[in-house]
């Protein structure tokens, strides 16, 4: 019979719910316990970054400033507003629900441990607040929860906090021991555990309670890395206004769009220097615009054709070829004479002499015989030959009639003349067909449709545009405009250069970079608070990915189920959560009961 356990979970500074949405996913068995993990809930100080937890995760998230006073001061420069007070392990446990967790997930600041930031800056009063935010965030933690400890704490930040920030991992470490628990340091790829197309090292310190968890703590098994075109390839293309704003590719300086087109795949800004600049213009490119990718485009005779759409035309890519077989030579050239002594080609349902080869050179001699009259022409003052019954062979006059008067094939009738009989069959072949038109459409009158309809219109730039209608296109009115701008190196825009391996060097989206981070699957919408792609984009960097936290979260469930049950050992080919100091997690510490 399945016994189902639940595993209580709670965030410390847990941003927008990365990490508690992959624990809320995670998945333990040990004979018949099964885990449930629930969230109890997170401590942030962005409220932007609450309301998307609870978008994410599915329970509230508090809005609560750790800093102590002298660290705000430090931070900001400048006193608390009215009314702010420093946090207490009370305010913890209330954003706990006063409920007591099994797993802690804290993942602090890390802006003053990053490499991003350089040495000197790190080291200022402002850096060193945050920095020590790390220490009280998990003194307030432990307080809170002092009554029943979590049995497994997690501490996740950026690799280099084990130099920049040694002397307060030292002081955590020792406090944790302090409170009971055997600490273990380590580092991880959270595109490894989570099977992701990115790769994320982090520093993550573990901390198991002696007295509650005996067994080992075993680490993820780690998977392939995967190509971001795997992800990237399920989602709409970049600005599809179906995927949301989210989706909409970044405006960049127009330098930067040259510079990218520039930058070899798999390479950085050092690519750049391969290249030969004159005075500050590329010596050996010139950069052109595009009307259509492949617009007119001729493929080779010894070469295979691109995909075949729905809207094939020599003028919307590569859908002409060059044909080395003569035309007038082959089957079906147009006047194409048979020889007397070869074989026609195949006789199709349009046999006509201008359709193909369907004449011969007949080398019978035409004397005075059976058909004396083929072919013949009879002069206009002359008499015509008898009228019999196969008069198709013979029966043709040499008339000086202009063609006007008549119904000549393809006729074209004069301006000043009137038109033969229109008939049915009126078309390019016979009858009254077309006029020699002397006007030019220069000088349209007010009234005519396509004048005033302005089909393929510029609007000069200094001129009011025309009422704005719903079918409003290029090619039916004046929707087009002489745009006298260029762009200069410092304006914002969107640009398609195709790069020199024939692909769009562009940005991620921001949407594509929390599918990266596999907040969202692909081919799902997301909407986090607020409009603002920055915001957005820190606040997804911050996040910890959630499938690295699911693979996480489902070792830890194995090891409290095992607890839960009485079990010390487990005969796993996984190997311990981490090897050279795997004693630290099993063999009680400095006195600790």
């Amino acid at each position: 019979m399945i016994n189902h356990r639940e595993i209580r979970h709670f965030h410390m500074c847990g941003a927008i719910g990365g990490g508690a949405k992959g624990f809320n996913r995670g998945q333990a068995r040990v004979g018949n316990l099964v885990a449930k993990f629930r969230c109890l809930g997170s401590v942030d100080v962005d409220a932007a970054a609450n309301r998307d937890f609870q978008r994410l995760v599915g329970v509230p998230a508090t809005t609560l400033d750790l800093f102590d006073r002298d660290q705000y001061l430090a931070f900001h420069g400048k006193e608390p507003p009215a009314g702010w007070r420093e946090a207490t392990p009370a305010d913890i446990r209330a954003a706990a629900g006063h409920e007591f967790p099994h797993i802690v997930f804290t993942s602090m600041p890390c802006k003053g441990f990053s490499g991003l930031l350089n040495e000197t800056k790190s080291k200022t009063s402002k850096y060193q607040a945050l920095n020590r935010l790390t220490l009280r965030g998990m003194w307030l933690m432990l307080e809170a929860f002092a009554e029943d400890p979590p049995e497994l704490i997690l501490f996740e930040n950026v690799p280099r906090i084990a130099t920049r920030g040694r002397h307060l991992l030292d002081q955590i470490n020792s406090l944790l021991t302090s409170y009971g628990y055997a600490v273990a340091e380590t580092t991880h790829d959270c595109g490894e555990l989570g099977g992701l197309a990115e790769s994320r090292k982090r520093f993550l310190l573990v901390a198991r309670h002696i007295a509650k968890v005996p067994p080992f703590l075993y680490e993820p098994e780690k998977k392939r890395l995967q190509g971001v075109g795997t992800v990237l390839g399920r989602m709409p293309l970049p600005g599809d206004l179906t995927a949301g704003p989210m989706h909409r590719v970044p405006n960049l300086q127009w330098k930067t769009w040259v510079r990218l087109a520039f930058v070899e795949a798999g390479s950085d800004w050092r690519s750049l220097n391969k290249l030969a600049v004159d005075n500050g213009h590329l010596r050996d490119f010139l950069i052109v615009p595009e009307f259509n990718r492949g617009y007119l485009g001729v493929n080779r005779w010894d070469e295979p054709a691109g995909t075949i759409t729905g809207n094939t035309r020599a003028t919307n890519g590569n859908f002409s070829v060059a044909d080395p077989r003569f035309p007038a030579g082959g089957e079906y050239g147009q006047l194409g004479v048979r020889a007397w002594d070869e074989p026609t080609g195949a006789i199709t349902g349009q046999r006509s002499p201008i359709q193909g080869g369907f004449s011969v050179a007949d080398p019978r001699h035409f004397g005075p015989a059976k058909h004396s009259n083929e072919f013949r022409i009879v002069p206009w003052h002359q008499n015509a030959q008898t009228v019999t019954g196969a008069h198709g062979t013979g029966q043709c006059v040499a008339d000086p009639r202009r063609a006007g008067d008549g119904f000549g094939k393809y006729l074209v009738t004069p301006w000043d003349s009137p038109s033969g009989a229109v008939i049915s069959g009126s078309t390019t072949g016979q009858g009254a067909y077309a006029v020699a038109d002397p006007r030019t459409g220069l000088d349209r009158a007010k009234g005519d449709h396509y004048l005033t309809a302005g089909h393929y219109g510029v609007t000069p730039w200094d001129s009011p545009s025309g009422a704005v209608s719903a079918a409003a296109g290029h090619d039916n009115g004046r929707w087009s405009v002489a745009d006298p701008r260029m762009p200069e190196q410092t304006d914002k825009l969107v640009a398609r250069i195709r790069a020199l391996d024939g692909t769009w060097h562009r940005p991620f989206t921001t949407l594509e970079l929390a599918a990266l981070q596999s907040l969202v699957d692909p081919e799902e919408h997301l909407e986090l608070d607020g409009l603002s792609d920055s915001d957005w984009r820190e606040r997804i960097g911050n996040a910890v990915p959630p499938a690295a936290a699911e693979a996480i979260a489902g070792v830890m469930g194995v090891t409290l189920l095992l607890a839960w049950s009485g079990e010390t050992f487990l005969l796993s080919s996984m190997p311990i959560w981490v090897r050279p100091v795997a004693m630290a997690l099993s063999v009680a510490q400095g006195g600790a009961a």
